[in-house]
């Protein structure tokens, strides 16, 4: 995330941001610092609860902190946030769980927004032991749906024991 912000100069400028699967807050806390209205929601209401407590002692009060379920998002969530980010939430899902997963992140993106998706890659041999879930070529392609069209796509080599692929998409303003 940090590295794809400042390699785009990524600002704020009080635009509404989203992190799926905040865990802690750290991904969240970096985006408000950047200027973003963030709002962060992890389905685990003690990560939130952490969440909390760690981003009021980095004097964080910024961000807006939710316990939310990617697959019963509110409704209000839909089409809302210009940047929405996506760190190994869906990774850590059963197989069968991650269309509906990747369906409800891209509902978050708004028109004329961005979605940043960083996911492990499995390798060709994968046996799909897990967790995590190391998503698929094809899986990861998922996100490009409703509007949403691929800007970049890599493959990163510094992953944790695997290799990452990041991927930014942009969803057109609507016309007319």
């Amino acid at each position: 995330l940090a590295a794809w912000a400042a390699g785009r100069g990524v600002r704020g400028d009080g635009r509404p941001a989203v992190v799926v699967g905040a865990g802690l807050g750290a991904d969240a806390a970096f985006l408000a610092g950047l200027g973003f209205a963030t709002t962060a929601f992890d389905v685990s209401p003690s990560a939130v609860a952490e969440a909390g407590v760690r981003l009021a002692a980095a004097g964080r009060d910024d961000v807006t902190l939710e316990v939310a379920d990617l697959l019963a998002l509110p409704e209000r969530w839909r089409g809302r946030f210009d940047l929405v980010v996506e760190v190994f939430t869906v990774q850590a899902l059963p197989r069968g769980l991650r269309e509906q997963a990747v369906a409800a992140v891209v509902s978050l993106v708004a028109p004329g927004g961005t979605l940043l998706v960083v996911q492990g890659l499995a390798p060709a041999d994968d046996d799909g032991a897990g967790p995590p879930w190391l998503l698929t070529r094809e899986e990861m392609g998922w996100f490009a749906r409703d509007g949403l069209s691929v800007v970049t796509s890599e493959v990163l080599p510094e992953g944790p024991g695997w290799p990452l692929q990041r991927a930014e998409l942009h969803r057109p303003h609507r016309s007319g």
